[in-house]
């Protein structure tokens, strides 16, 4: 529910008063007098959804204000809000275009700020790459900041707003630049003091190898925390929670690619950057998508032919959309490519185990990497987490894995298999 305050003038008390009763809005008049010009200021509570309806229906009926403030309010007992609320029951709970601008501009912090705690969170998550800690880098996501600048990038888009665009749209890049080279820095330091041993391998850690090779499933991470927060940021939903969701698809992912730049691993740093540069575009988009199906639109879209829809007053959000565009089709190529051999691999490794010989051995988990760093030649290195009787030996077992995920994939392969074994006793 929200409080609308508007100052109105003598001259056009009566015409703003009669408006509200026509509408049956309940309102208080208060007089007001600091310019001297017997101006009142008419107040009365509206239920969200229909600030945005009633105000421009107002100005459409050449009623105007210069001096109009919208607050948040718990509850009215008025004679008619009741009537109001199932008047605009079905319009959900969203706000106006002005208050998600605002909104949305007040979620960045000032850049020291934004930037201080992005690069605290991208350290904070090598931290917990490195521990191989999930609960670390949760913590990491808990204080990263991206979740303001993606969303004032995607609310000017559906707004048309250069500025809200630009500024959002370089935080976030210049934020996720500041992360990456902050993990790096870092990174490069806790190595070459020994901090973690240099010759830790790196890639071989779980919660790096989640980041490294990029699948559906991780890039829905991204899609999903972009809606999520469109619908925050449109509703009374604490968008705080929805902010550790951006972090999820952005901050580990760029800790990861810092971590690959610390230690000299191509394929660690490209395999997490195309997750992380997919997952900053997903973000954008899927917000953008949410916010312009929920309703938000630019002033007097719908008056617009298509033609003025495209002229040069739009090119900011277009160009934004356009680069958007162009840099999912390049990289979903990638990821497409990288979800195909994954499926191959995964279908090899099952059918090798499903021959008699390796009856007694049980499959863990499979993971893929570019062994040379080329995201589109060269040998691919595979990892096959294995299970098996302490007191069996399978010699043969990784070259007739190569084997069958070369005939299947067509691409050479280096097969790497970690053996975790069991014993058991009867008495």
């Amino acid at each position: 529910m929200r409080l609308v305050r508007v100052l109105v003038s003598e001259a056009h008390r009566e015409e703003w008063l009669d408006a509200l009763d026509e509408r049956g809005i309940d309102y208080v008049v208060t007089a007001e007098d600091s310019n001297g010009d017997g101006a009142v200021l008419v107040e009365f509570p509206l239920p969200t959804p229909a600030v945005e309806v009633v105000m421009d229906d107002l100005r459409d009926a050449g009623l105007d204000e210069d001096y109009t403030v919208v607050t948040s309010a718990e509850t009215a007992t008025t004679r008619n809000f009741a009537e109001l609320e199932e008047r605009f029951a079905e319009e959900g709970d969203t706000i106006d275009r002005a208050e998600i601008r605002a909104r949305a501009d007040g979620m960045t912090p000032d850049p020291r700020t934004y930037y201080g705690l992005t690069l605290i969170s991208a350290i904070v998550a090598t931290a917990g790459l490195l521990l191989d800690s999930p609960a670390i880098v949760v913590g990491a996501m808990v204080i990263a900041p991206q979740v303001g600048a993606a969303l004032t990038a995607s609310t000017g888009t559906v707004l048309n707003d250069r500025e809200m665009i630009t500024t959002g749209f370089r935080a976030l890049v210049v934020g996720l630049v500041v992360a990456v080279l902050g993990a790096a820095v870092f990174g490069w330091l806790i190595r070459v003091t020994s901090v973690v041993p240099a010759s830790l391998d790196v890639d071989t850690v779980t919660q790096v190898t989640h980041r490294i090779s990029p699948g559906m499933l991780t890039v829905v991470v991204g899609a999903g925390a972009g809606g999520a927060a469109a619908f925050g940021l449109a509703t009374a939903f604490p968008i705080s929670i929805v902010g550790v969701m951006i972090a999820a698809a952005l901050i580990p992912a760029a800790a990861a690619v810092g971590v690959g730049i610390a230690w000299g691993i191509p394929s660690v740093a490209l395999g997490a950057f195309v997750l992380l540069a997919v997952n900053a575009a997903l973000v954008t988009l899927a917000a953008i998508g949410v916010l312009w199906w929920i309703g938000y639109r630019p002033a007097d879209w719908a008056e617009l032919t298509l033609r003025e829809r495209f002229s040069p007053e739009f090119s900011a959000p277009l160009v934004l959309l356009a680069a958007l565009v162009v840099l999912l089709t390049g990289l979903g190529v990638v990821i497409g490519g990288e979800v195909a051999f994954e499926n191959e691999v995964n279908r090899g490794v099952e059918e090798v185990l499903a021959e008699d010989a390796y009856d007694r051995v049980e499959l863990v988990d499979v993971q893929t990497r570019f062994a040379d760093g080329d995201l589109s030649a060269g040998d691919r290195q595979v990892s096959v987490v294995l299970s098996r009787p302490a007191d069996e030996a399978y010699p043969g077992l990784p070259t007739a894995l190569a084997a069958r995920i070369e005939e299947r994939t067509g691409t050479a392969v280096v097969v790497e298999i970690e053996y975790r074994e069991r014993a058991s006793t009867r008495s």
